[in-house]
């Protein structure tokens, strides 16, 4: 009838505490081993695509080698080859090759 109720041992109470701080400690080191870095690459990116001016040679992610002739507010005109112009979406853009982008990419 009448039930006793006994504390947890304290070992118990201890495995799950270093449980926590264990979980808390791999999370940390996703967050600045995998989270932090892409947040920054994507933070540049996001400046490369904002800066994009006329005559800046770039790739898209397609593979597509041109040089802009117009930028407007979503998308840019690329000058591929003689006068093959392709418009695309400007987060298709990966990479800048022109002259005065190189020293910035060492």
């Amino acid at each position: 009838m009448f039930t006793i109720l006994q504390a947890a041992p304290a070992g118990a109470q201890g495995s799950q505490l270093s449980f926590w701080v264990m979980m808390a400690l791999i999370f940390v080191v996703m967050w600045f081993f995998m989270i932090r870095p892409q947040r920054k690459q994507q933070k540049e990116m996001e400046k490369f695509r904002n800066e994009l001016k006329k005559g800046d040679k770039v790739v898209t992610a397609g593979g597509i080698y041109g040089t802009i002739a117009e930028v407007q507010e979503r998308t840019v005109l690329l000058k591929v080859d003689g006068d093959v112009k392709l418009r695309v979406d400007k987060t298709s853009l990966q990479k800048d090759f022109s002259e005065a982008a190189a020293p910035q990419q060492k």
